[in-house]
């Protein structure tokens, strides 16, 4: 059980740098999807979320007596800030920032999923409470995008239309 115990560890210091990585990338989203309100709207709601989350992942550390890692953090911080940098030539950022944003989501939801499975493997009922609640969090988000991703193409379209006029 100490080996299983020590990846359950290795795993949230993971998730914390994926929540990093999630709370740069949505950071830099938000300044410029102005002309897109109700995507803004939940983009910033999901942004606290991602902050709690972070803190959730990092209280789940602490009780095991561990700390985040802080290369795993800062390359993920880099990884998205050079995502966003490479988006700002991008005429349609919006909509690649929205498939980015989905493809992310869903690598959010499989590592909730899987760090639920190991925590209840390792009898750790807090650990598993918390993932399953960050688990849940993730689905909304991507639901929320998948129910919109139609919208906010044709917004795009529609605007972009009108610019070339």
């Amino acid at each position: 059980m100490e080996k299983s115990k020590e990846w359950l560890i290795q795993w949230l210091c993971d998730a914390h740098a994926m929540e990093e990585q999630a709370q740069t990338m949505l950071s830099g989203m938000l300044h410029r999807i102005e002309n897109y309100p109700e995507l803004s709207d939940r983009v910033s709601i999901h942004l606290s979320e991602t902050k709690v989350q972070a803190e959730r992942v990092r209280g789940c550390l602490e009780a095991f007596g561990e700390e985040t890692s802080f290369m795993k953090d800062a390359a993920a911080k880099l990884f998205a800030t050079a995502q966003i940098a490479s988006g700002v030539f991008a005429g349609d950022e919006v909509l690649k920032g929205s498939l980015a944003g989905y493809s992310f989501e869903h690598m959010e939801i499989a590592s909730y999923t899987m760090l639920s499975a190991a925590a209840e493997a390792c009898n750790e009922s807090e650990v598993t409470l918390v993932c399953q609640q960050n688990l849940r969090e993730e689905v909304a988000m991507a639901e929320w995008l998948h129910n919109h991703l139609s919208s906010t193409t044709t917004d795009f379209l529609a605007r972009d239309s009108k610019s070339k006029i």
